[in-house]
């Protein structure tokens, strides 16, 4: 996945990574159903509204939408974390808080080494 930019907006770290190819609707939901393990007090959104899961494999069945969000506090990166896909499209929007260390401020290149694993892991996983 390719970061496109990152910039600082009202506290928070709010970025765009393109991915290698336009991804549809049961991709998005492999991505977000792998993920959801490694979040606390997650939640998903379809179209931004809060859906009642509470099981990842509940994730592989929600109907198709224009877009699908993961947030919580990621167990892996160790931050607040909301990610959003966009079904048909290569974009996706990731958005951190600025916080101490290495998301205290938007820098490319710190950004895209504390995130760039990451979403390629994700990316991954719209395939498997």
């Amino acid at each position: 996945m390719l970061l496109l930019g990152v910039g600082e907006e009202r506290g928070w770290l709010m970025s765009t990574f393109n991915l290698t190819y336009p991804v549809g609707w049961d991709n998005i939901c492999k991505a977000v159903s792998m993920a959801y393990g490694h979040y606390d007090k997650v939640e998903v959104l379809v179209d931004n509204e809060v859906i009642d899961i509470s099981s990842a494999e509940e994730i592989l069945t929600l109907e198709e939408a224009g877009t699908m969000t993961i947030r919580g506090i990621s167990t892996i990166i160790k931050v607040p974390m909301m990610i959003t896909f966009f079904n048909q499209l290569k974009t996706v929007n990731v958005a951190v808080p600025c916080m101490a260390g290495e998301f205290e401020k938007a820098d490319y290149q710190q950004f895209n080494l504390s995130l760039g694993e990451y979403m390629d892991s994700l990316e991954l996983a719209m395939y498997r």
